[in-house]
């Protein structure tokens, strides 16, 4: 009897909750790890965090929604190539809902500010959303970005951010 109320509460309290509409207005944080690739072989890793907001839609299994989101860094590349001091992302997220999980892919636009100078480049990646509950979401988030001369070499940049992030859904 006291194994079944256990597991009775246990399955409750931390169930996660179908998600039927992903419809609506939502807010949250984000933290994760950034590393940039750049000319004559500059690099650095670095955390990073920052808010998020945005909108979805609900087209029964198919969501579509856009956001936008900031990333504060301190990505120093190293080699006197400067550093990456934020990124701020206008995203498109469409994706499959499959019924406890969204997946999806991103594509928009990122823009870096650094040391050296502030390039806008494309931005492409995959996420997964899990509601916990009726308004909270948890997720993670794989970027990829490709700027140019945002280094005193004035090369190319390539650069990879992975974020777990929290959101609530109003």
């Amino acid at each position: 009897m006291h194994i079944a109320l256990i597991v009775a509460l246990a399955t409750s309290g931390f169930s996660p909750a179908l998600a039927e509409d992903w419809s609506g207005a939502y807010a949250g944080f984000s933290f994760g790890y950034a590393d940039a690739d750049g000319p004559n072989g500059s690099s650095g890793s670095d955390t990073s965090f920052g808010p998020h907001l945005g909108y979805d839609f609900d087209f029964g299994k198919f969501v579509l929604g856009g956001e936008l989101e900031y990333n504060r860094l301190s990505l120093n590349l190293g080699q006197g190539e400067g550093s990456l001091d934020s990124m701020t992302r206008l995203k498109l997220r469409g994706g499959y809902d499959f019924g406890n999980a969204l997946g999806y892919v991103v594509i928009g636009a990122a823009r870096v500010d650094s040391t050296v100078e502030n390039d806008t480049a494309a931005v492409y990646g995959i996420g997964v959303a899990y509601p916990i509950g009726n308004n909270f979401v948890i997720s993670g988030e794989a970027l990829r970005q490709n700027f140019n001369d945002v280094t005193r070499s004035n090369g190319g940049l390539d650069s990879n951010v992975f974020n777990l992030r929290t959101t609530f859904r109003f």
